[in-house]
């Protein structure tokens, strides 16, 4: 890094460019090879990044074949157990009735052949069914794949993706693209030692402790704090960065890094400016950044922070504020400013490792005092004494544990950061426990009511999966406990998806991918955590129905931000429908909408039962998207097909009863 004078003056002049109106950056400015052809450049970059991205559906493509083949496998040999076993009952039937045993033994052993006989037949039925759903469907998508190949302009290919940002050069690229790959194919025991594994995740309080979650608890907002964000969001929300830097017409990689350093300097000049105009007044004469670095540093904190404990804030401004810390993080762009825009998050591990408190952690009182408190229907009494025992609780650990490095008011404030997660978890964890619940408690795996069965056929009804009534069962149970778990380890995930967009060495591709330019970006911290707790659930369950293929870092899920708003929509899927069902008893008490209730499904819980069948079959049909690789039964084909059975919820026969259960949308207000 050079000189303070002569790191100025080369900002000055990237800044002053756009003034001038000839936009020309000087070689020693950024250290680009401009005598490269820009054609040759982008045409280069556009054939990696479609080799790269037909590599990944081709991984893909073979881990769900060979998933699907495995699954035959263990189905055949299934079927040879049974038929080796009627075999036998057959066997003894005729010995019995050879020996001349009586009428009634021999008829008992003929039934029981039947019976088998049956099972077994229904059996090979549904699995020739599923076979040929499967088959017809591949056909399909392979018609469709070469007709858009046969109706593509192949002439305006080059166009079709741009990349502006150049692969660095590093020494263990091909390890990383391996990675990358595995992470993809979703294979866990190829990916995830068992070292990984048990760090991958963070344990629920069931299995581990207090100590390992508030690792990744950001600390709630101080009220100085607080005044700082607010100034952050008006910036952001006011700032047009990703609509002038994200776009597909740069002709040279030059012209859009030199939008990126104007419009962040434009950013970080409007934060100092509205906080301190002096100081501000002397950074735009000066331009030396690097001199309010911790106020800077601060304010991205702060805004990181807060959308994690609140994952329905600053929905558009937090989008725009990691695309601009991903390209401040360009080694480029941070020699201009002398300084790094990205600083850790403070969590309460953190400062009461700092103040030497971590004791604190393992005291059985904080489970009392950061306890979420459920009314219910419980009497009001029963509540307020609960609330009281948490308020003491509180108190006693504050005094407990209060020292010269540790004051009262950070102990209160690291027990309000835990009770804020665990308030989390009671409106986004706790639906998918209540689904799970209305699972077993309305349906059964092994049998199917009459007129309730699970099974949905590719095909029907939009269906793009062939189950029966007890592996459509199996599936939607173990699609649920994957987001439980997920939902239970959202804070640790956002923590590793922030690591890995922001990371120095981890490079982006801006490429279409059929919805828009996204940057496509490897994410490998999460694609561990998430490969950790899929063999989680599956030693759980003890077996696995569909695909286990992870999308991240393709045109599915093109970086971690995309992988971490598609999984803050589960609860947003989950939670009206917990309400409506649960509040169905209730509202049935008024008279008319009772009549009206029963002259469709015949009473209340036949209306629950009807909303909750429609639900498990069609929000987990693979539905949502015209192939496999992308929706399917794939981990996140599974939150696809939720989402396009909330699409169309409005097309519904019970849609009135959520209207006046209060539903609104599943994406809430703004």
């Amino acid at each position: 890094m050079g000189s303070a004078p002569e790191t100025n003056h080369a900002l000055s002049e990237v800044l002053d460019a756009g003034s001038r109106g000839d936009g020309r950056l000087d070689d020693s400015i950024m250290s680009t090879d401009l005598g490269e052809l820009q054609e040759e450049h982008t045409a280069r970059l556009n054939a990696e990044a479609q080799a790269a991205d037909t590599s990944r559906r081709l991984v893909v493509a073979q881990e769900q074949v060979s998933e699907y083949a495995a699954q035959r496998e263990k189905e055949a040999g299934e079927f040879l157990a049974a038929a080796g076993a009627l075999e036998a009952a057959l066997a003894a039937a005729r010995e019995r009735a050879a020996g001349g045993e009586a009428s009634v033994s021999a008829g008992e052993g003929l039934d029981g052949v039947a019976a088998a006989l049956g099972a077994l037949q229904a059996k090979l039925a549904e699995s020739a069914a599923e076979a040929q759903a499967f088959h017809i469907q591949q056909r399909f998508d392979a018609e469709r794949t070469k007709r858009t190949y046969s109706q593509a302009d192949l002439r305006d290919a080059d166009s079709a993706d741009v990349d502006m940002k150049r692969m660095r050069e590093h020494s263990d690229a091909d390890t990383s693209e391996e990675t990358g790959e595995a992470g993809a194919a979703g294979d866990p025991s190829a990916s995830v030692s068992d070292a990984e594994e048990e760090n991958g995740a963070a344990a629920p309080p069931r299995r581990g402790g207090m100590a390992d979650r508030a690792r990744y608890i950001p600390l709630r907002l101080s009220q100085d704090e607080r005044r700082l964000l607010r100034l952050l969001e008006a910036a952001l929300s006011v700032s047009e960065y990703t609509d002038k830097v994200d776009i597909a017409t740069w002709k040279s990689k030059v012209a859009r890094v030199h939008v990126q350093i104007k419009d962040l300097c434009a950013i970080l000049c409007a934060l100092v400016v509205a906080q301190d105009y002096r100081r501000g007044q002397a950074l735009v004469q000066h331009r030396s950044f690097k001199d309010n670095a911790t106020f800077f540093q601060d304010a991205f904190e702060i805004g990181r922070r807060y959308k994690i404990q609140n994952p329905h804030k600053m929905r558009s401004e937090y989008g725009k504020l990691m695309y601009l810390l991903m390209d401040s993080a360009e080694p480029a762009i941070q020699e201009l400013l002398e300084f790094r825009c990205v600083r850790p998050l403070r969590t309460v591990h953190q400062l009461l490792q700092d103040a030497h408190g971590l004791a604190l952690l393992s005291d059985s009182l904080v489970e009392r005092a950061t306890g979420e408190i459920v009314a219910g229907e419980r009497p009001r009494h029963e509540v307020q004494r609960d609330i009281r025992a948490k308020e003491r609780a509180r108190d006693i650990l504050a005094k407990r544990y209060r020292s010269a490095t540790l004051p009262e008011e950070a102990i209160l404030r690291c027990l309000y950061s835990i009770a804020d997660n665990n308030s989390y978890l009671l409106f986004n964890r706790d639906p998918v426990d209540r689904m799970v619940a209305y699972l077993r408690a309305f349906f059964r795996p092994e049998c199917a009511e009459t007129g309730a069965t699970l099974a949905i056929s590719g095909g029907m009804q939009g269906a793009r999966l062939t189950h029966s009534h007890e592996r459509q069962y199996h599936y939607v149970l173990q699609s649920l406990t994957l987001w439980r778990e997920i939902s239970h380890e959202m804070f640790k995930l956002w923590s590793l998806a922030e690591e890995d967009l922001l990371a120095e060495g981890n490079t982006y591709r801006l490429t279409n991918t059929g919805q828009g330019l996204n940057r496509v970006q490897q994410a490998a911290g999460v694609s561990r955590a998430m490969h950790a707790i899929l063999a989680r659930c599956q030693r759980q369950l003890g077996q696995w129905v569909g695909s286990a293929v992870i999308h991240l870092g393709d045109h599915n899920v093109p970086n971690a931000l995309l992988f971490i708003d598609k999984y803050t929509q589960v609860p947003r899927i989950l939670n009206p429908v917990v309400l409506v069902v649960d509040a169905l008893p209730e509202l049935c008490c008024e008279p008319k909408l009772n009549a009206y209730v029963c002259s469709l499904y015949g009473s209340a819980e036949g209306a629950r039962k009807a909303i909750l069948l429609d639900f498990f079959r069609h929000a987990f049909d693979g539905s949502g998207a015209d192939n496999f690789f992308d929706a399917g039964s794939c981990i996140d084909g599974r939150l696809t097909s939720a989402w396009n059975w909330g699409s169309k919820i409005e097309k519904k026969a019970y849609y009135p009863i959520f209207k006046v259960a209060g539903f609104t949308s599943f994406d809430g207000q703004w």
